[in-house]
């Protein structure tokens, strides 16, 4: 049976949650007023993404669609941290887009090596023995772990490839690859053979070689959705050169030219970018044209008036491959590197919530405040930067907290505890 080729595939991820910390006190004989000695929370999973190379399809996550890493584990007593959770490696293949489903915008480009952390886990929560002072010798309270991150993306596989063969169905895409490289298309003499893309090797000398992919066949309206062009017409987005294959033969009662400016408009309506794509067209099924035939002499001259490099071609018998793979060499060399998409992800500020959203309780001169929208704006928030603790103290006061805690009877100097975060309150 077939493998099911997948290139789109929509999950959810949820990292870790932080351990909560303990509330606990020692106790040993002969040791008098031990104090506190509750340890913190453990650090949750992160979700993490890897390449493997292994893998050319995105069809492990056609079922499968949650990914949950590891809780951190909850402090205990004699300064005992708890274990950090398990991080959850997911691995996809490489060329995969990871991208925010409700923005749609570009997370990561899985092109290289390097791991991406997708979710972080949270951070664990403080023990009691963090809130001993002199004046505060027994604190009866510790601070929760925070929650993991939480992300619904949408991964989308674009192919990475220097060389992308389009055209017609059943111009010889596939036995084109299956000859110059150790791919293994399936070929037959009916259109859409080739239901999803074909990756090959192709070796022209010693330390010269380049990746060349099979795309699917191109049909008019492929870029409105017409036949299996449109879901694949993204594995053509990273080619760095395109190699269009017109089947001069007229076994099909097919006219070349007609056919030639159908698949560039195709691919201009698609992504203009592409109708600026570098290109060389070759005719293909040169040993099926009959002497009378002039759809060879009508090509070259419609291709070469246009500017392109033109080829003549017999896949089957092999006539003119190695003039046609050098010269795509060739061509290589003076092209810009694969794109790699940047990332342009934003994330949304929080969604604020009131001050009759938290719980405030007290502690002699500690006020611990929780609540779960107060959660997500700490996570979003650099403390490191001025601009980022203004806008925290903003939102603090615009949701009413600080007027609840001073009537409730907060003073200044009090201690605020919020999560991982504590602070002197001043008026």
């Amino acid at each position: 049976m077939a493998t099911q080729f997948v290139d789109k595939a929509s999950i959810k991820v949820t990292a870790g949650r932080g351990g909560d910390g303990a509330v606990s006190f020692h106790r040993e004989k002969y040791v008098a007023a031990g104090g506190p000695d509750g340890g913190d929370g453990g650090r949750g999973g992160d979700i993490i993404l890897v390449v493997d190379e292994h893998m050319s399809t995105l069809m492990d996550f056609r079922y499968k669609r949650k990914y949950t890493a590891g809780p951190g584990a909850n402090g205990s007593g004699k300064r005992c941290s708890g274990k950090d959770g398990e991080s959850l490696t997911i691995r996809v293949p490489r060329g995969t887009l990871v991208r925010d489903r409700a923005t749609n915008g570009i997370i990561a480009d899985m092109s290289g090596n390097e791991p991406f952390v997708l979710a972080k886990g949270g951070r664990g929560g403080w023990g009691n023995k963090h809130f001993a002072t002199p004046t505060r010798q027994i604190p009866r309270f510790a601070k929760p772990g925070m929650p993991g991150e939480v992300r619904e993306v949408i991964l989308e596989l674009k192919l990475l490839a220097d060389v992308g063969l389009v055209g017609f169905p059943n111009v010889g895409k596939s036995t084109l690859l299956s000859v110059v490289s150790k791919a293994h298309p399936k070929i037959a003499n009916y259109h859409f053979t080739t239901l999803f893309p074909n990756l090959g090797v192709v070796y022209v000398d010693e330390g010269v070689s380049f990746v060349m992919a099979d795309i699917p066949g191109i049909i008019e309206g492929a870029s409105e959705g017409a036949g299996l062009g449109h879901d694949f017409l993204r594995h053509i987005d990273r080619c760095r050169l395109l190699v269009h294959l017109v089947d001069v033969s007229g076994s099909e009662g097919r006219d070349p030219v007609e056919d030639f400016d159908a698949i560039c408009t195709e691919l201009r309506e698609y992504n203009p970018e592409l109708a600026k794509r570098e290109q060389i067209v070759v005719a293909n099924k040169c040993d099926l044209l009959e002497e009378d035939n002039d759809n060879l002499a009508r090509l070259r001259a419609h291709v070469e008036e246009l500017g392109y490099q033109f080829f003549e071609l017999s896949a089957v018998t092999h006539r003119g491959l190695t003039d046609l793979t050098r010269a795509i060499a060739t061509r290589l060399q003076d092209l810009p590197p694969t794109i790699v998409y940047e990332p342009d992800y934003v994330a949304p500020l929080p969604e604020i919530g009131s001050a009759d959203d938290v719980t405030i309780t007290r502690y002699d001169d500690v006020w611990v405040v929780e609540g779960a929208w107060l959660e997500r704006v700490i996570s979003s928030v650099n403390f490191g930067d001025y601009e980022s603790r203004m806008y925290f103290d903003r939102v603090l006061r615009e949701s009413g907290l600080f007027e609840r805690m001073e009537a409730l009877g907060v003073k200044d100097g009090d201690t605020v505890s919020m999560y991982d975060l504590e602070f002197e309150y001043q008026t």
